[in-house]
Parts: C-alpha cells; structure tokens; sequence
C-alpha cells in the first residue's frame, strides 16, 4: 500500500445555484465555475473580474505612504543635478526593482547609476561600509529597492554624512522603522494602501508610477518576471501586473531579454511557469555564484552583442549552479534524513564549505522531501554560520525566528524564506528554540499538510478543451495554482526517468484502454512497489500541455498518490548479495541459522526477524522475506501484520525440486555395495563410490540419510556398515524423504509458479477473510 503524503479536501458545501450562475453568465465550464468559488470569487462579478485582468484593477499609486515625499525629493535631486544611486539586491526581483527604477530616473534626466550587494562581501541589504564608499565617490541620493527596511545602521552612517536614504521594500517590517528620508511601503503601519503583497518591483513600479506621472507599461516585462521570482500573491493588482506583464515579455525589445529567452529556449506564449523556472533561477545564478551587477546590465543594455554575451555567462553559471546545488543537496538530505532529525519538526542543516550562495535551494529541496521548515547553514569563518532558511504553508518562517533575531549576528525575510548569519556558539539555542516555537505554532510534521483539490476528474475529459478552460485561471503562481485533481486509474507502463532514475513515469488507464501519461518527479523509489500492485491508484495532479512538432498533447504532473493493496515484489533469487541487505527495513527469516549468517551484512537500523525465535513481525514496515519456509503452512505466520510493502527472495542454499528422486533401481544397487563392503569411509570415498553408482554425490548423500534414518545402516565415527538383518520399511516413510517430497512441493509453488500465481498465493496466504 501506498499512502499519501497529504490530507487531500475536496470541495464541499459548495452554492451549486451561484456556481452555475457564474458558469452561465460567463459562458464558462461548470468545472471553471466551481474553482472560481472555491478559490472565493463566488459571484459574477468578481468572478468576471478574477478572469478579465484589466489597469482598471490597479490600485492607485499615490495611496502609498510617504511615496510623494520620496518622488518630490528625487526630483529635487534632478533639478540640483545631484548624483543618485540605485541601491539594490541580487535575486530577480532586486535586479528587475534595480533595472526598473534605473531606467525610470534616466527617463526623466536623473544622475543617477546602481549599485548591486555582493552577497558575499556585503551581504543583504544597506551595507554601512558599501554606503560610505558610494557617498565619498559623490552619491548625494540613495534610493534602495527591494531592500532598506532593515538597514538603521547603514542609513543612520548615511544620515551622519548628510546623505538621504529613500527606501522601497517589501519586506517584512521591523518593529522599529529606519531614520530614512522616506520609506514606500505597501504594509507601511502609517500607511493605508489596500494591498499589501507587492514584491519590491511591484514597489518600484508604483514609485516609477508616480515620478513618470503614468503607468509605465513598457517595464511590466521587468514586474512580472520579479514578481514571479519572488513568489509574491499573483491575485489582487498582482494578478494584472504579471498578466499584462508576461505578454510584454512575449513581445520584448530588450535585447538581453530576448537573448535569455532564447539561450533557455522559451517561446511564446509566455507563461508563469517558464519565468519561475528558466528565467528567474538563471538570474538568481549571478547573485548566488558571483557578482549580481550583470543582472541589471543584462536587463538594461540595448546592445545586442553584450547581451548575447551576458546571457551566455549567465547561461554557464546556472549550469554550475545546478551542479553544485545537487551535489549539497544529496549530502544535506542524508544528515535531514538521520535519526535524530527524524523526531523532529524543524531542521537545521550544517556543512562545511558549501557554497553559501546555493544553500536556499538546498533548504527548498529539503522541504520538498521532508516537509519540515528546514534552515541549511555553512560555515564561513571559524565562529560564523551563514545560510538560507525555507518553509512549509503552515509555519511563518519569519514568526517562528523574528523573537530570538537579538541573537543572530544578521537575519531577515518574510513567512517563506529567510536568510542570517550566526556566531557557532549559538547554533544550539537556534536550534531548539526554532524548535520550539514551530512546535508552539501547533504545526506538527506526523499530520499530514492539507492539500486543496479542485475536484474529481476522469480521464476522458483531458483534452484540449479543459486544457482550455484551466488557462483562464492563469497566470499561475502562489494564491492562485494551477488547479489539482483527483483522478482514479489503474496503471501501466510504469518505469523510473532521469539522469539519476529519481523520477517516476506512469500512465493512467481507463476503459477502452485510454491512456493518460503521467509524471511524479522525485517519486522513483515507488516504481517498483507501484509496478508490483494489481490495485488501481488515485493521484492529485494538474493537467499539463506538451507540444511536439506543433501537436499537443496532455499529461498529469502528479502532487501526490496513494494505492490500495499490498504491494507483492517478486525478487526470487538462489544467490544472496549483501546488497539486498543495505536497506532500513524488516527482514524475515524462518531458518535461525541463515539469520545468524547474513546478520553483519544487515543494516544496523534494520528490524531481523527469526521466526525459529519467535522474534515479533512489526507492522507497516517495508519487508523481506528472505528464505524458504520449510511448509507452505508456515507462511501462516505472517498473517494478522500490515506490510507497506512485501518483497520475496525465497532463498534456499539447496534446490531440489529440478532434481530427481533416487529410483528403486538406485537405492538397491547401493544396498547391494554397502553389503559386499564393509568400513566404507563416507568423507573420504562419497564421490568415488557416487561415479562408481552413477548417480549425483547429493543423491547418494540423501540415500544414505534415508538407510540410516531407517536402519538399514549404521555411520559410527565416519565409519559406515550395513545392518545384517535391519527392519522392514517402506523407503518414503523415511524423515528425510518425506522432507524431501515437502520441499519439493513447497519450490514448485513458491520458487518455479509464474510470478502473478505467486502474488496470488500470498495475497489469500495474507488476507484469508478476503473472497
């Protein structure tokens, strides 16, 4: 049996009169209609708004507290010819926040250039060494976007050298505010603007708003690709940022734009997914790698020989970036993975020198495997830990570590992400108050996340039409996901794909043998119990396109799954390796003997279960069933346990079923010997006499046992003589004749059946109630 990993809820208590209302009006599915009031857009109107983004949905710019005092004083700037300095950070929304308001000022006549952190050597946000160095080469105005909302020291260093700082951020705010000039804040706690999940491009679009006295649409390409880096809310005005955003992008003249479009390979139409995932990680690689400062000359050139060859250097450092990112990430997983850590709610991960730039990456993948809020640290100096902090929907990440923040040496982020440094001596008060404080919130990693699921979906109605009628709700990101359904199947064409095998590939198959090609990435360990599994299965997935030579055609990216049944692996073998013992999990054996000899090559953190010692059988483990029972009744022993998933060697040192019983003819002619020869030397003279009889050394072996057993002869001290007169007995009243036919009986149905007649065997074996 295959379990989920999450809670699935679908739809319930649901207005099926408002629900077709919408769906009537808007001449759209019932099915879209249904999502819609789900996702809370329960009437026509804003049912009709959600799907028709439009610039009447955009909030008005001037609603942002402190945001005239900020524009009137770059304008100041402007007419004093003063020199001012765009200050930003070196993810994709503070290149695009960087690049948008960099050109925004150029437009109306500013002095003004930028300045990227190196993650590195400055770190995040207002850097006091940094400022002091733009303000003596002549900087006379800073404007910080995307960043600031932390930085009292850098800007209280600015104020005392007669500098104004403006801040645009987004991120979480301090408890107490800097001493800025003036700080553009959608969450500002003087403020009253009416959406607050702008990413600091979306900020700086709304100062660029202000200052070009319009909406600049030609910089929409920039919003969108930092908004859907930045994983900020795509409803609301974000919803019609990135909207109109994406299509600018489909139709850029930015010649660096265009040039990393085409080196990833991304064509029109342009969507959410294809930013997040080829556009925004290929940027982020300058920040995490090197020098961001690229980024926003990439994004700014109009000269299309520097662009190509930006995107090229881009290109190569994602490339390096995806090389190392997997090389930490396969070491961090086994220290996540350890025993200790896997009583736990939160994860701190600790290396050493892993590229600190990566370790977010590190941390989200984490998360993806174990669901826990997961920070992953490495050590940069002696006593200094830096890294990246990632979690799950439930815990804000930000809530959990702000109250212990006097105890980092830097730290900041918002309910998803973190990043901080900290002196080593106190990792482990972080550690268990992280700890704690998840734990406090309620959150638990034994319950399952719950996972919303737009309803149940049969396979027939894949087609391009729902494909359709899905794209309306895009574009697709965080509060607004493509759509996850329920869809029940049986399986076929089951195989593992990737570089390293680690991800599954399936179809779904329905009556009239309709298939439906299905994907689970990360999922390839369950191949083979998914493979072994006569039972159908249920995954939560979305509906993906796939174009080749112009034609589409549609597949399930799976979320999650779950199957009935016990999955049955047929792995019969006469040769025990000991990597067939390298696994964590529940061996079985019916002889003690072979228990006791394969023991060292068992893992230490595996359960060994001796039948002979009537050791306990743990339930819902994943198990092995190593050696031959010597009944097939004894195979009743494993009733009455749940198994996750049951694998059978059936290992035996010796098959007999292929080799034939001695004959009558056999047995008398070595009656015949033993009573013509006396003193015969069993250990010394087995093969001799075994050709002299013709028959195999193992049989004459066997026949000896069974004279002896009878009585027919005696064996003293190796010595063996024939009984002058022994006792009538038939030959297969013997002990080890009868074993002999058993064993026989129990290999033909245990090791030679055809693997379904096995699985069937057991499953009646298993489940006896079950018709």
């Amino acid at each position: 049996m295959i379990d989920s990993q999450y809670a699935w809820h679908l739809p319930e208590n649901q207005d099926e009169n408002r629900i077709n209302e919408i769906s009537t009006t808007l001449k759209i599915s019932n099915l879209l209609a249904q999502i819609l009031y789900q996702r809370g857009y329960q009437d026509v109107k804003t049912a009709h708004a959600f799907l028709n983004p439009h610039p009447d949905q955009l909030h008005d710019a001037n609603l942002l507290y402190d945001i005239h005092k900020a524009v009137d004083r770059i304008n100041a700037a402007i007419i004093a010819g003063e020199h001012i300095t765009i200050y930003g950070d070196y993810d994709s929304d503070g290149l695009t926040s960087t690049a948008l308001m960099y050109e925004a000022l150029a437009m109306v006549g500013a002095d003004v250039d930028y300045y990227i952190p190196n993650r590195f050597k400055d770190g995040y946000g207002p850097n006091v060494t940094v400022y002091e160095d733009l303000i003596a080469r002549g900087t006379q105005l800073i404007v910080t976007v995307d960043n600031g909302v932390a930085g009292h020291l850098a800007i209280n260093r600015a104020n005392e050298l007669g500098v104004d700082v403006i801040v645009t951020d987004h991120h979480a705010l301090p408890k107490k505010l800097p001493e800025a000039f003036a700080i553009v804040h959608p969450r500002h706690p003087e403020g009253h603007y009416p959406f607050g999940e702008l990413s600091g491009v979306g900020v700086a679009f709304k100062v660029a708003s202000v200052l070009l006295e319009e909406i600049p649409q030609e910089m929409l390409d920039l919003v969108a690709i930092g908004e859907i880096a930045d994983l900020v809310s795509l409803t609301d005005e974000n919803r019609v940022l990135v909207n109109y955003g994406l299509k600018m992008i489909a139709q850029t003249e930015r010649p660096g734009l265009q040039a990393l479009l085409d080196i990833a390979k991304i064509e029109a139409p342009i969507t959410s997914t294809a930013v997040g995932f080829a556009i925004a990680p290929r940027l982020n690689a300058l920040g995490r790698l090197g020098d961001a400062m690229d980024g926003v000359k990439l994004l700014v050139t109009q000269d299309i020989d520097v662009a190509e060859e930006l995107a090229t250097k881009i290109d190569q450092l994602n490339q390096k970036r995806q090389t190392i990112v997997q090389e930490v990430s396969e070491v961090a997983l086994k220290q996540a993975l350890s025993a200790e850590n896997q009583k736990r709610n939160t994860l701190v991960i600790v290396g050493d020198n892993w590229h600190e730039g990566i370790l977010g990456i590190v941390a989200s993948k984490i998360v993806e495997q174990t669901h826990k809020p997961t920070i992953v640290l490495t050590h940069v100096e002696q006593n200094l830990l830096k890294g990246s902090g990632r979690s799950v929907a439930s815990v804000d990440l930000y809530a959990a570590l702000a109250p212990i923040s006097d105890h980092f040496v830097g730290f900041g982020g918002h309910a998803a992400a973190a990043g901080m440094s900290l002196a080593s001596e106190e990792l482990v008060f972080i550690k268990d108050t992280f700890e704690a404080n998840v734990t406090a919130s309620g959150f638990d990693v034994q319950q399952k996340i719950p996972l919303e699921v737009a309803g149940k979906l049969e396979l027939n109605a894949i087609n391009a039409n729902l494909y359709a009628e899905l794209a309306k709700l895009a574009p697709f990101g965080m509060d607004n996901p493509k759509p996850e359904f329920e869809i029940t199947a049986q399986v076929g064409d089951v195989k593992q794909i990737g570089q390293a095998q680690q991800h599954l590939k399936f179809s779904l198959v329905a009556e009239l043998q309709q298939k439906v090609p299905a994907i689970a990435f990360n999922q390839g360990l369950l191949a083979a119990e998914i493979k072994a599994n006569a039972q159908a299965i249920k995954v939560i997935g979305t509906v993906d396109e796939n174009v080749w030579q112009g034609v589409s055609s549609y597949q399930i990216l799976i979320k999650d799954l779950k199957q009935a049944g016990l999955a049955i692996i047929d792995a019969r073998t006469n040769k025990l390796k000991k990597n067939l013992f390298a696994k964590n999990q529940q061996y079985v054996f019916f002889k003690h003997k072979l228990a006791k000899q394969v023991q060292p090559y068992i893992s230490k953190d595996a359960h060994i279960v001796d039948l002979e010692k009537a050791n306990n059988i743990l339930d819902d483990q994943i198990t092995t069933i190593v050696d031959l029972p010597a009944d097939i009744n004894d195979l009743n022993m494993l009733q009455n346990h749940t198994y996750r998933q049951l694998t059978v060697i059936f290992y035996t040192p010796q098959q007999v079923y292929l080799a034939k019983l001695p004959t009558k003819h056999d047995f008398a002619n070595l009656y015949k010997f033993i009573a013509q020869h006396h003193d015969l030397l069993i250990k010394d003279e087995i093969q001799q006499l075994a050709s002299y009889l013709q028959v195999d050394k193992s049989q004459l072996t066997f026949m000896i046992q069974v004279f002896f057993e009878l009585g027919f002869v005696t064996i003293d001290n190796g010595v063996l003589n024939g009984v002058v007169k022994p006792p009538k007995a038939e030959l297969g009243t013997a002990p080890s004749y009868q074993a002999r036919l058993k064993k026989q009986a129990v290999e033909k149905v245990l090791i030679y059946s055809k693997t379904t007649e096995l699985k069937d065997l057991l499953s009646k074996i298993l489940n006896p109630n079950v018709d």
